[in-house]
This record gives C-alpha cells, sequence and structure tokens, in this order.
C-alpha cells in the first residue's frame, strides 16, 4: 500500500510517517518506480509508534520499544525499564504541574480583581 493508504490504517499523517522514515523507525519497501510500499507489518509498526507517541514515550524510547518488541527473544524487564522510566518522568511533570496549579490558585485567591492598582498576582510573579 502506499504512504497515504498506511496512513488512513495507521492514523499517522504522510508527513509523520515520512519523519519515521528519515530518522530509521520504519524502512518501507520501494517499488520498482521509487514509491514506498508499506506492507502489514509496517501498519502494525506504525500503529505501534502511534500508541508510543500518544502515551508520551521520546522517539528514542519509542525506538528502543519497536526494537524490542520486534526481538521475539527479549527479556520483560528490559521493556519494563523503559516504561518504569517514562512512568517516573510523568510522575515529576504531574507533581511540577500540581506544584504551579497550587501556586497560580493561592496568588488568584489573594488578588482582590478590583481597581485597586495592587495585585498580588504580579508581585508573586516578580519574586524569585
Amino acid at each position: 500500500m502506499n504512504i497515504s493508504d498506511a496512513g488512513a490504517a495507521s492514523g499517522l499523517p504522510a508527513k509523520t510517517i515520512r519523519y519515521y522514515e528519515d530518522i530509521g523507525l520504519v524502512t518501507p519497501a520501494r517499488d520498482a518506480n521509487g514509491y514506498r510500499s508499506f506492507g502489514e507489518v509496517d501498519v502494525h509498526n506504525l500503529r505501534f509508534l502511534a500508541r508510543s507517541r500518544a502515551l508520551g514515550f521520546s522517539i528514542e524510547d519509542c525506538r528502543t520499544l519497536l526494537a524490542l518488541y520486534q526481538d521475539k527473544s527479549r527479556a520483560s524487564g528490559e521493556v519494563k525499564k523503559v516504561a518504569e522510566g517514562h512512568l517516573s518522568e510523568i510522575e515529576r511533570k504531574i507533581a511540577d504541574l500540581t506544584a504551579m496549579r497550587d501556586t497560580l490558585a493561592h496568588l488568584v485567591h489573594c488578588c482582590h480583581g478590583d481597581d485597586r492598582p495592587d495585585c498580588p498576582i504580579l508581585e508573586g510573579l516578580e519574586r524569585d
């Protein structure tokens, strides 16, 4: 199938598929005319990459996960290690966002939001 069909089957835009090819994540066959030719395995790998990216895995993590997926002699511990690292990063980001939300909620609560010029939000933003 061509890149448009592979995109429709995988849910990825052609531009993303071309990018994945450029960085070596996928390597579709080429027809005699030079056009990409995607098979079912290619589409399955593209779906795998789409799902991995949707879960926030980095391109390098996706590369690792795809290689592990394709290696039938892999140890599941290797896969778990990649996933645990990503989960830790997500938890760190959640903690950072929670702290940001709490700080901003406090500043908003302290601001009267009236015609006075003093503003705890601006005062809070000027602090280190």
